[in-house]
């Protein structure tokens, strides 16, 4: 379980001014369940990815995973960017074996377990291709087995579809979907899309804008397996109403204030 306990991240401008990114952020997040992350841009959606990551130290507040304080990268999380940032030298299998290269882990399995995770993307038979002979989304399937091949309990995802065009996009959701399925983590995910919000998790956490809070978090009452034919159900739509309405509602109450 993933246990987020009044965080708040502050960070100093180039003018010397504090800006306060995130304030009072407190969330559980239990084993293999999947959440979504969505609000304005500048509302601190990859900051909290970051603190959980390790990556950037908190201001204030504490993070703890399975009960252990996070106080820097863990071998345990792994972590998918909007940009695959594959190694263009290195073919597709070299990159997916990478992360066990660096951290000296390569054993005579790692060769068998990355092909297997290439094949649970489906890109079997591109394996010693390299990245430029490639799609976006393949390459954003090859970055996702390459956060895999260390077997992390947790994911984090960082827009990675944000890249990739409208169909492409809508196929690698319920790629994901499937990947998830067969290979149960626990999954924070940050979009910009309410919609593949909603199709992707069991509960969706809106934040307001800067500094970022958590104005609401939205339980998903769809089964599973999902697809795009669920958007019609009336389920579906009273959560993506009810996100736009806290997303839009804030934002319109921001402007008024302002003005």
């Amino acid at each position: 379980m993933i246990e987020i306990d009044r965080l708040s991240k502050t960070f100093r401008s180039r003018d010397g001014a504090d800006v306060v990114a995130l304030k009072n952020i407190s969330l559980a997040v239990r084993d293999h369940e999947f959440i979504t992350l969505v609000g304005a841009s500048g509302c601190g959606k990859s900051t909290l990815l970051r603190l959980v990551a390790g990556l950037l130290p908190p201001t204030a507040g504490a993070i703890s995973i399975d009960g252990k304080p996070v106080s820097g990268p863990r071998r345990d999380i792994g972590m998918v960017f909007q940009s695959p940032t594959l190694l263009p030298w290195a073919t597709i299998l070299d990159n997916v074996l990478f992360p066990l290269k660096l951290t000296h882990q390569i054993t005579e399995g790692s060769r068998e377990k990355a092909r297997h995770l290439i094949a649970l993307a489906g890109l079997s038979g591109f394996e010693e291709k390299y990245p430029k002979e490639l799609s976006g989304g393949m390459q954003q399937r090859a970055a996702i087995c390459r956060a895999l091949i260390t077997e992390p309990a947790t994911l984090l995802m960082d827009e990675p579809f944000g890249a990739l065009d409208a169909l492409t996009r809508e196929e690698m959701s319920l790629e994901l979907l499937r990947i998830w399925n067969e290979q149960p983590k626990t999954i924070l995910f940050v979009t910009h899309s309410i919609t593949e919000a909603v199709l992707l998790a069991d509960r969706v956490v809106v934040m307001s804008p800067r500094p970022g809070q958590i104005a609401d978090v939205i339980d998903v009452p769809l089964d599973r397996p999902r697809n795009f034919d669920q958007e019609a159900r009336s389920e579906f739509q009273d959560c993506t109403h009810r996100i736009r309405e806290l997303i839009f509602g804030n934002r319109a109450r921001r402007t008024a204030a302002v003005a």
